[in-house]
């Protein structure tokens, strides 16, 4: 298939279209610069402008684009540089995507488990509402922004994707260092859960809702048992053989990260009904299996 993507220089984008092109597929990547190569389209998420001519023939688009919900603090200004990155970036790609005479298939749109809300101990899958709070609220618009591709016919996956187990990159490429030199630990209480999802299983299952024809709106992209943050730091702690005593309260985690706190303190506890209902299967579906994974293929130079 011919394949476009958005975000195609980030930790999933570059793992996805490696694994692609492994497979003898044609992707296409939209740059925010001039093109370079014959593989890139350019496109202005800002402008709300994607050249559609380097969508013609697609047969499906990802959309992985936006700015790092953790990168900085959620100032005001930072906090409208995340919402309009995803919603006015999602608006041009589905504008773009229904303004084909032969639109693609399928439009699969990066969301995340944070449209939830904080769910504290509660088992939520993809018939969960919306919960309450600033990532829930850009969740919501972020995929109401793929509208005109649902309304042009084409089939519109959100992928709600939880924690990605990586060593090179994401939450968890900062959090290896750390507990490497074994200053890693609890985070506040310990008891909120964390949703993860190993980096392979992540490519495979955007690879599944890509080949799935009844996979349409919501799907979770999480491992089948979310885990606490107090059980994710002891198997950090086992697969890097450290210490994990140090924890840091939740006073000084507010202190130091403003209200991006509420999202490392918060609780998703997301289950991938979804995926699960329709035959994938996840090849690191425990925490321990996720982390040796990431560290095996860090240290092979696979990624």
């Amino acid at each position: 298939m011919r394949i476009a993507i958005t975000g195609s220089s980030g930790l999933i984008g570059t793992a996805l279209v490696r694994s692609l092109r492994a497979d003898g597929h044609q992707v296409v990547r939209l740059v925010r610069r001039a093109p370079r190569a014959e593989d890139e389209v350019r496109w202005d998420p800002k402008r709300q402008w994607v050249d559609s001519e380097g969508l013609v023939g697609c047969a499906a688009v990802v959309h992985l684009a936006g700015a790092g919900i953790g990168d900085r603090r959620w100032t005001d200004a930072y906090k409208k540089e995340l919402r309009d990155s995803r919603v006015l970036g999602t608006t041009a790609v589905a504008e773009a995507v229904a303004s084909l005479d032969v639109p693609p298939r399928v439009l699969v749109s990066a969301s995340a488990i944070g449209f939830y809300g904080d769910t504290g101990g509660r088992v939520v899958d993809e018939s969960a509402p919306p919960g309450d709070g600033f990532l829930a609220d850009l969740c919501q618009e972020w995929e109401e922004a793929t509208g005109p591709a649902q309304e042009a016919g084409v089939r519109t996956v959100f992928a709600r994707t939880g924690l990605v187990v990586a060593a090179e990159g994401g939450a968890w490429g900062r959090l290896f260092p750390l507990f490497r030199f074994g200053l890693g630990g609890r985070m506040g209480s310990g008891r909120q859960y964390w949703s993860f999802i190993a980096l392979d299983d992540h490519i495979a299952a955007l690879r599944h809702i890509l080949a799935t024809d009844e996979l349409v709106g919501p799907v979770n992209l999480t491992a089948p048992e979310p885990i606490t943050n107090r059980e994710v730091t002891a198997a950090m702690g086992r697969v890097l053989g450290r210490p994990t005593l140090l924890s840091v309260p939740a006073p000084a985690l507010r202190l130091a990260l403003g209200e991006l706190s509420s999202d490392v303190l918060g609780s998703v506890r997301a289950v991938p009904r979804r995926l699960l209902d329709s035959g994938f299967s996840f090849t690191h579906p425990k925490i321990e299996q996720a982390l040796r994974a990431a560290l095996e293929a860090r240290a092979a130079g696979r990624r």
